[in-house]
């Protein structure tokens, strides 16, 4: 990394929940997690909600600020020092398949099948989560990819620490309707306004997830996921 880029990193230090000191690009979401007053009860109305899995600032719409931020990291500086191949659009694409993949895990409480793709800290997070949770928020809790109809990075860090290990972070955000590939397929297709409609309030769903990756020369390494949350925007408009 030449001494520009460097002078860059270095400008400011931010903590992170989840990992030692890092110099950071960007400030990462607000490290200072939100305290979710869960309420797992069984009656009609909280079977329908979905409480959050973590404790996360949940993101729901993007940052203009973040898009331009993220657009030069990956640009400037992504490509060119870490990983030429690197497209945010094919990195949104995949990362569908992990979200897959880890709902029907969770939905299942197969811990195991996380091994390897979530962090071991959140993994432990998730179980506590959904172990409170009743029969029917669990049933909630997976989510085909092509259900997903909005997903963008809200934001993109890179990381390094003293040592001179590399990190990049990418902060997603997936807008869900359940069941929109069945109405896809029988052409039934929702409104635009559909946020607004009643019938659809229980169906619509935000998972915000985070990817890290080690970009350190000499180290082979795969995305991980440190944060999984799921939520419902009507939920967040009640608290």
């Amino acid at each position: 990394m030449n001494a520009v880029v460097r002078q860059m990193v270095t400008q400011q230090t931010y903590r992170l929940c989840y990992r030692t000191s890092y110099k950071y690009l960007q400030a990462p979401v607000a490290s200072r997690c939100y305290v979710i007053n869960r309420n797992y009860c069984d009656n009609k109305l909280e079977t329908r909600r979905l409480p959050q899995l973590m404790e996360f600032p949940p993101v729901v719409w993007p940052s203009f600020i973040n898009f331009i931020k993220n657009w030069m990291f990956s640009t400037f500086i992504i490509r060119p020092y870490f990983e030429p191949e690197f497209s945010l659009q094919e990195f949104i694409e995949a990362s569908k398949h992990a979200v897959q993949v880890v709902s029907e895990g969770l939905q299942n409480s197969d811990f195991n099948n996380l091994d390897g793709l979530v962090e071991k800290d959140a993994i432990s997070t998730l179980k506590t989560a959904v172990s409170q949770l009743s029969i029917s928020q669990r049933q909630l809790l997976r989510i085909d990819k092509d259900d997903i109809f909005y997903a963008f990075p809200y934001q993109v860090g890179v990381m390094f620490d003293d040592a001179d290990k590399r990190w990049v972070e990418i902060t997603m955000c997936y807008h869900v309707l359940r069941g929109l590939k069945s109405m896809k397929d029988s052409g039934d297709l929702p409104p635009i306004t559909l946020g607004g409609q009643p019938e659809f309030e229980d169906k619509i769903f935000i998972l915000n997830y985070r990817f890290i990756r080690e970009f350190t020369k000499g180290v082979e390494d795969s995305w991980w996921i440190n944060i999984v949350n799921h939520f419902q925007p009507q939920n967040l408009r009640r608290n």
